[in-house]
């Protein structure tokens, strides 16, 4: 109350930050004239000397901000017939500063953010912008593009549609480049699992604009990017698991919370369990996939809803997004959850995956030097901003004052009660012709409405996941007269729902909400699509007790409210106290998903520590001027140490206790390496390290002396890359395997995240040894076949040739993902036609030396 007193004295802090932008807008529109007079010609001749003073360090962007600006504005009234409002020019300067700017739906976002894109593509590292889907990336890239070419700068789109490698690498090499939040973090991932620099799409993470910020930032990033690979286990666990599930009774072998989306299984559930696996203990070693295999199973039955969650299309489950409504190609539940899914739906189960990439959005975002966003609904999660991504968020005003009416939600004791008054309110309006937009919270409930609105005879139009490759031009048509759009929670996000004249005087469009979704800002997206401009427009929200989020997290007041007001039945309450219930319920929800989102983070950074120190470690294999043979005599050295320390030879000890027996059997087994013993018997330490470190120096480079400089090079960097990969995959999934029991030890008193990170720390110390020694024992017992060093050297250069195209065509296998989704890479059948383009079977080309290399013998 006390603050709210002050904000209206002084005003609140971001009153203070829009005047101190009002001063930098005034400047801006002093210069219009100026640049108004101009010719074309002359005006792009105005801007290269900008760009110049930029290129030579004799300016900075924040001195050429209000020329920048204004340049920007007059090329969009020339090119796009469209002038920058004021509060525009305000938004434009929020994103230069790497902040989020909140507009209300309707406000012209795409244009503002061509203010800042080109003042920051000055900087000639590479402007990202990054939206929800392929559809605006394309749109506002062809849209926006002609802007941007007028000035002088390249605009390239990365989509999942039907970009190429060669075409992803060509788009960023631009210095603009639309896409989506997941075609970048994949193709990030992708780059660091590349065999050359040159295959490498990203090159910059200069400035980045993420369109929908709150979407993306927010809602997407509980879940991680993951690129995976098979895992060869049996799929037969999860079939019997289904039918094991489907014969226990809810409430005595198992419960199930709703709220914390939790199966346990009791006592006699695991007796009963155990009775129909037919074995003796579930949790024995022999049987330790059933446990896992049948709690997935309960998952997929009690917690996971068909047309809901997830869509059965072509004799495959895909995945639904919770949030947008949208169906998610490619992607699949981790962790068995989707074979669970696949067993229930009697489809072909796929095989299950394990991580070989992955990367949180939160970690990705943050490695951009600077990070800004923009979206209609940015407030109500402001904390989360600051504390995850240091983004402050600026309310912006609209250009014109809003005038669409909010009313209070109304309430019913039941869901049919609630959809009886809907269709009552849909024939009503669509008898005056005033448009309707229906939204509601899942495809089921879409097709309901649907079902019932066409026994009706009400001519109306479905936007849900099952056809929204048309939802552009559903979602610019619900404005019309008449019209009538029902839409699930992706409400065609980001495309401007326009009314003419004869719609504003019918009210303007009319958003009827049919379920509260647990985050107010979703609701908020909603009542945005209305109201646009300073346009007339209605919301309202029909809720029933049934509704998921009241019947889980609050229906108990609201409950007893109406008992007490005596509802009866087909009525309704509307109150303010009630709507203020409604919204502490999704407050409730969205503290929960925040602490769930704050505690992946706070897992992720433990792993992404790890993860910079691999990848830059790995990029530095990949840089032409890294001297690997320095850095594998490096390794050497410390390898030696190494098994001298395991033979219990140590620095300083005394030269008859040293175990020289043992350590020639080592360096014999490890290297295949023989070692006279009457060579060593009276060195000390130090001669005895040197003396091993120069023989297995000189075993190598006996070895590599028949063929060129270059090769060498080539071999040792490709198979520390291959050692590099191999156990960084092997790794996250012992970190995976890792953080699902890690939470157990909060029953003995400990905390997990703490017991994550000693014990992550211990495996990560593991991981940089196994790199480095296995490609010392690797580049040891190599042979080559061939007798002739010029043949095996021309050998040699070929083989490494298809080996790059071999793993080239295993990137193009790989197909996005995201946590929970999983990308497989396809195995190669030994009699399959080798990927390599060569025309000979897989096991006669590529695959003919075995697991190491295609141009190696392992002794």
């Amino acid at each position: 109350m006390l603050q709210a007193l002050m904000g209206k004295i002084f005003g609140t802090s971001n009153d203070r930050e829009l005047k101190k932008y009002s001063k930098r807008v005034k400047n801006i529109n002093a210069l219009e004239a100026q640049y108004e007079a101009l010719s074309d010609d002359e005006l792009k001749k105005a801007f290269d000397e900008i760009r110049d003073a930029v290129k030579n360090e004799e300016k900075t962007l924040n001195d050429v901000l209000e020329d920048s600006f204004a340049i920007t504005r007059e090329v969009s009234k020339r090119v796009l017939e469209m002038r920058h409002f004021d509060v525009q020019l305000i938004g434009g300067m929020v994103l230069h500063e790497g902040r989020i700017a909140e507009m209300k739906t309707g406000e012209g976002k795409t244009l503002v953010a061509t203010l800042a894109i080109v003042l920051n593509a000055l900087s000639a590292k590479g402007v990202h912008l990054v939206t929800v889907n392929d559809y605006l990336a394309s749109r506002d890239a062809i849209e926006m593009g002609v802007l941007y070419t007028f000035l002088g700068f390249s605009v390239g789109t990365v989509l999942e549609s039907n970009a190429t490698p060669e075409e992803k690498i060509q788009a960023y090499c631009c210095d603009i480049t639309y896409g989506t939040n997941n075609e970048f973090g994949f193709d990030y991932l992708r780059d660091n699992m590349s065999y050359s620099a040159e295959q490498m799409a990203q090159k910059y993470h200069n400035f980045v604009i993420v369109d929908e910020v709150d979407s993306i930032l927010i809602d997407e990033a509980r879940t991680p990017l993951i690129i995976s690979g098979p895992t060869n286990r049996t799929m037969q666990d999860y079939a019997d698991a289904n039918g094991i599930a489907l014969k226990l009774t809810k409430d005595e072998h198992f419960t199930v919370d709703e709220k914390d989306k939790v199966v346990l299984i009791t006592e006699d559930g695991i007796t009963k369990a155990e009775e129909l696996f037919g074995v003796e203990n579930l949790y024995s070693v022999e049987n330790a996939s059933l446990p896992h295999a049948l709690d997935q199973a309960l998952k997929a039955n009690y917690l996971f809803e068909k047309d809901v969650d997830y869509v059965v299309n072509s004799g495959e489950v895909v995945i639904v997004d919770e949030f947008t409504g949208r169906l998610s190609e490619g992607r699949r539940f981790s962790e068995g959850l989707h074979q669970a899914l696949e067993a229930k739906e009697k489809v072909e189960i796929k095989e299950e995956t394990q991580t070989l990439a992955d990367i949180t959005f939160q970690n990705y975002f943050r490695m951009y030097d600077k990070l800004a966003g923009m979206t209609g609904t940015a407030e109500t999660e402001a904390a989360e901003f600051a504390q995850i991504y240091s983004l402050d968020v600026v309310s912006i005003p609209t250009n014109i004052p809003i005038t669409r009416e909010d009313l209070n939600d109304l309430i019913y004791k039941t869901e049919k009660e609630k959809f009886n008054a809907v269709i009552e309110i849909i024939k009503k309006l669509s008898k005056t012709g005033q448009p309707i937009l229906i939204g509601t919270a899942s495809i089921e409930k879409s097709e309901d409405l649907h079902d019932v609105l066409k026994k009706e005879k009400i001519a109306h139009t479905v936007l849900n996941a099952k056809n929204h490759e048309q939802e552009g031009e559903i979602i610019k048509n619900a404005g019309v007269k008449g019209a009538v759009t029902i839409a699930t929670n992706m409400a065609g996000r980001g495309v401007d729902i326009k009314v003419n004249a004869e719609v504003e005087e019918l009210g303007g469009l009319y958003i009827v909400g049919t379920e509260r979704h647990e985050n107010r800002r979703i609701d908020n997206q909603l009542r945005g699509r209305s109201g646009r401009q300073g346009n007339a427009g209605t919301t309202q929200f029909y809720l029933s007790l049934e509704d998921n989020l009241l019947r889980i997290f609050g229906s108990d007041k609201i409950k007893s409210i109406m008992e007490r007001l005596g509802v009866e039945d087909g009525e309704f309450i509307e109150s303010k106290m009630v709507t203020r219930a409604v919204e502490k319920a999704q407050k409730k929800v969205e503290n929960m998903h925040y602490e769930g989102r704050k505690q992946i983070v706070e897992y992720d950074d433990v792993a992404n520590e790890q993860r910079k120190i691999v990848y830059k470690f790995r990029n530095q294999l990949l840089d032409s001027d890294f001297d690997i043979i320095e850095k594998i005599d490096e390794v050497r050295v410390e390898y030696v140490d190494n098994i001298l320390n395991n033979c219990d030879i140590f620095d300083g000890g005394a030269r008859e206790d040293f175990n020289l027996k043992k350590l020639l059997e080592v360096v014999k087994e490890e290297i295949n390496l023989d070692l006279s013993l009457q060579d060593y018997e009276s060195l000390d330490f130090e001669e005895l390290q040197e003396k091993i470190t120069t023989e297995i120096k000189k075993s190598y480079n006996d070895k590599m002396s028949v063929l060129e400089e270059h090769i060498q090079h080539e071999i040792a960097r490709e198979l520390y890359l291959k050692e590099l990969d191999n156990a960084w995959r092997e790794h996250l999934y012992s970190m995976d395997t890792m953080k699902t029991g890690i939470r157990l030890r909060a029953y003995n008193q400990k905390d997990p995240l703490v017991e994550y990170k000693k014990e992550s720390y211990n495996l990560f110390t593991e991981l940089i040894k196994d790199i480095k020694f296995n490609t010392i024992k690797t580049l040891q017992i190599i042979q080559f076949r061939m007798e002739s060093p010029e043949d095996e050297a021309a050998e040699v250069a070929q083989q490494l040739e298809l080996q790059r195209k071999l793993d080239e065509a295993a990137r193009e296998l790989n197909h996005k993902s995201k946590d929970n989704e999983k990308v497989s890479v396809k195995k190669v059948s030994r009699n399959e036609p080798c990927p390599c383009g060569s025309g000979k079977k897989y096991k006669q080309c590529c695959g003919k030396s075995g697991p190491k290399k295609v141009l190696l013998l392992l002794e």
